[in-house]
């Protein structure tokens, strides 16, 4: 039977904490294996931030949580201290991230790359389900595929131990993905991971951040309701659904919707899609 997860985010700092409630509320009648929960780029602010809702969404509502953590801008001790607040939360597993660049930040160098964190919490948590990102249209430092993929193997080995994809728009990208991966040997659970189409200008920003390509079908209908916020959120539920839909009919391990913390359409999706993971 396919996983499925979803990913929320802590409220931005000039919110409160609290309105986190307002998208488990209206989560609460999916059944996520797990929700993951953001992170920023390293300041011990994000962390705390982290855990408190992991430990929310764990505690209150009674879903497995698993944390994420970003490498670049960690020293060992804020990796140290991240890793005790996550334990106090009690969270089903660390989501090892190597995160964005901030230009206005001097890296630590201490992990330069996920899989160096992801050694440095498996030797500290040897018992600790670790997750790792992986990328259906590679990597955008990657110069191939296959570069990526032998990359993404030596996070494996590294102590990851499930993987969840960026998103992607059209499932054959992340099917051969997926194919080579097992080719070399990766044999952890892989989730592909579906972003729902809700904001034109949101949709391009992403593809372009994670390079990723905007098939014809996705561009006609960016066109077509791109100016039409209400048609086009209705078209990315059908879109992301279909997504869903095909991936499981051709065996995925699971899937992992970003809610983007609008939970009224992960409802929808879970709604047209719940009968594939019974």
């Amino acid at each position: 039977m396919p996983i499925f997860s979803l990913e929320i985010f802590p409220p931005k700092r000039t919110a409160p904490v609290g309105t986190i409630y307002d998208t488990l509320d209206g989560l609460q009648g999916l059944e996520p294996a797990f929700i993951s929960v953001t992170y920023g780029t390293g300041k011990s602010v994000d962390r705390t931030a982290t855990a408190r809702i992991a430990n929310t969404v764990r505690a209150e509502y009674g879903i497995p949580a698993v944390a994420h953590l970003t490498a670049q801008y960690l020293d060992e001790a804020g990796a140290e201290e991240a890793l005790d607040l996550f334990d106090q939360a009690k969270v089903a597993g660390v989501l090892a991230l190597r995160g964005d660049r901030n230009p206005e930040r001097e890296p630590a160098n201490v992990f330069h790359h996920a899989s160096d964190l992801a050694a440095f919490i498996r030797e500290r948590r040897p018992d600790l389900p670790i997750y790792g990102a992986c990328y259906p249209e590679k990597h955008p430092q990657a110069a191939s595929l296959d570069e990526d993929i032998d990359n993404l193997k030596r996070k494996v080995d590294a102590g990851v131990t499930h993987l969840i994809s960026q998103l992607f728009y059209d499932d054959e990208d992340f099917l051969r993905f997926r194919d080579k991966a097992r080719a070399a040997g990766i044999d952890v659970p892989i989730e592909a991971g579906i972003m729902p189409v809700v904001n034109a200008g949101s949709v391009r920003h992403m593809a372009d951040l994670c390079a990723s390509r905007i098939p014809e079908r996705l561009a006609v209908m960016l066109e077509m309701w791109g100016q039409d916020p209400a048609s086009l959120k209705e078209a990315g539920v059908v879109y992301a659904s279909e997504q869903i839909r095909d991936l499981v009919a051709r065996g995925v391990d699971g899937i992992h919707l970003y809610t983007m913390n609008r939970p009224c359409a992960a409802r929808r999706i879970w709604a047209n899609t719940k009968a594939f993971f019974a």
